[in-house]
Formats: structure tokens, sequence, C-alpha cells
């Protein structure tokens, strides 16, 4: 059972209000009203063109936006919390002989890696994978890692230093089964053990039900919102994913009924 959380204003991490995005003259995000709470983790899911990897890089201030977001951190505003990100899609070159190594140095240390890493710094930048069980992949090139491994060297980047709010831009994609379960767990370790308040934009519906508090229905606006039981089994979801949502396994026997009668 997840643990309780205080939802009130003093231990509320980010709270969005009326927030408009337009972009080339397309309202991308309409009136969006949404907050997450300090040691809570809630799962975003919608349709392609969503607006969600939009709302993520408007809460990381790289998007003019109209509305308020208001930042509360240990029960006082902030208009710059420490804010984490692992990116939908990192690109870089496979033949790169960047090693997980040299990524995570650069994260931990400010001079550049091209003069080298220490065997201090190489011992400061296994023992930050050891918390993310991936210490085995240190000397590792980063274009010889699963899409499982690189998410969990991408969140230990992103947890260093340890932000108050971490935001995870599709991390099922590109990771098997057996990657995920351990990447969830991971997640929600770190929020029960840092409290620090999550933002996991997904498609994974089954999977992620488990570890969130919440679920977002987001499909430009905020459709539907609640506990990850009620909102999977609300008729909006499956307007909003059409077919493709019962390529999901393991969904609540009431969608899956409420889909073959759309079908007939």
């Amino acid at each position: 059972m997840r643990d309780a959380l205080q939802n009130t204003c003093e231990h509320r991490c980010a709270k969005i209000d009326n927030l408009t995005v337009k972009l080339g003259g397309n309202v991308i995000l309409d009136n969006v009203n949404l907050h997450v709470d300090c040691g809570e983790v809630i799962g975003i899911v919608g349709p392609n063109g969503a607006g969600k990897t939009t709302l993520l890089r408007t809460l990381l201030g790289e998007i003019p936006y109209h509305g308020s977001i208001a930042f509360r951190i240990s029960g006082s505003l902030t208009k710059k919390p420490k804010i984490g990100y692992v990116p939908q899609k990192l690109q870089f070159d496979l033949s790169s002989p960047i090693s997980v190594a040299d990524l995570v140095a650069a994260a931990i240390n400010s001079k550049p890696i091209w003069a080298g890493v220490s065997k201090e710094l190489l011992e400061k930048a296994e023992s930050v994978l050891s918390l993310f069980s991936a210490e085995h992949l240190l000397k590792r090139r980063i274009g010889e890692l699963s899409g499982g491994e690189l998410q969990r060297v991408l969140l230990a980047i992103a947890m260093t230093p340890e932000p108050e709010l971490l935001l995870l831009d599709e991390p099922a994609s590109g990771v098997d089964v057996k990657g995920l379960f351990l990447f969830y767990q991971i997640v929600d370790d770190l929020r029960k053990k840092h409290h620090i308040a999550v933002i996991l934009v997904t498609h994974d519906l089954a999977g992620v039900s488990c570890y969130v508090n919440r679920l977002i229905l987001l499909n430009r606006s905020v459709i539907a919102e609640g506990a990850p039981q009620d909102v999977l089994s609300d008729e909006k979801l499956v307007k909003a994913f059409g077919p493709s949502l019962w390529n999901i396994s393991c969904l609540p026997d009431s969608i899956s009924k409420e889909a073959d009668n759309g079908n007939h």
C-alpha cells in the first residue's frame, strides 16, 4: 500500500494554474491545472501530441507560457527549485568512445572530462551508479548500453545533485519488462527515501499504475485525474487513446469490455 501523503499547501512541491502554451499559433496546452506534492509520484498519460513533453519542458523553463507555476520547497516558495530531468531521447553517436564513467563524472564535476577522470572522481561516479544498481556499467561505452541500462544511468545523473522535483519523460521507451520493473522500483525507492516529487510521463498504463499515487490523463488539458484504478476505468481514457490502448496488457476487465463493445 502506498504511504499516506500530506497534500496540504505547505507540502505541495509544484502547483500549476491555468497553464496555456501556444507554439507557432497552435495551442499545445490549454488551461492546465494540476499539482504534485512532495514525496508523490504522478503519472501523466495521453495520446501522441497531447502536450506531455511540452508540459515538462515548460516546468524546466524552456518554453514561454501563460498562467501560473509555483514551486514550494520545505514550505517556502521558490522560483528556481532543483530539477532532475530524464529526457525521452538522448541523441549521441553510437560509435563514440564516451563511457558511462565519463558521462557521470561530467555531471558531478565542473572540470571537462577531456582532461581525464581521476581515481577519486571515478570512485564517486561508481558510488553514484551503485544507488541505481548500475555500478557494473561504469566502464561500458554509452553506445553499448541497453535501453534499460541507459535509463538507469540517466536517472543517476538526474539525481546528481539530489533534486527537489524529478521529471521523467517516457522512461518505458525501448526498455524490456525486466528493466522497466527495476526502473520503477528505483524511482519508488527514491520517492520514499528522499521525499522528492516525481512527474512521470508514460504510455505504459498497466505497468506504471502500481507505482504512482495519481494518474492524470492529458490531452491539451486535464481530461481525468485520480487514483490509477479510477482513471484506468474512465471512459474518457478509451476515447483519448482509441484502439491503440488495447495493445497494452493487464488492463482492468471493465476497460477491455468497453473496448470490445466499441469495436462492434
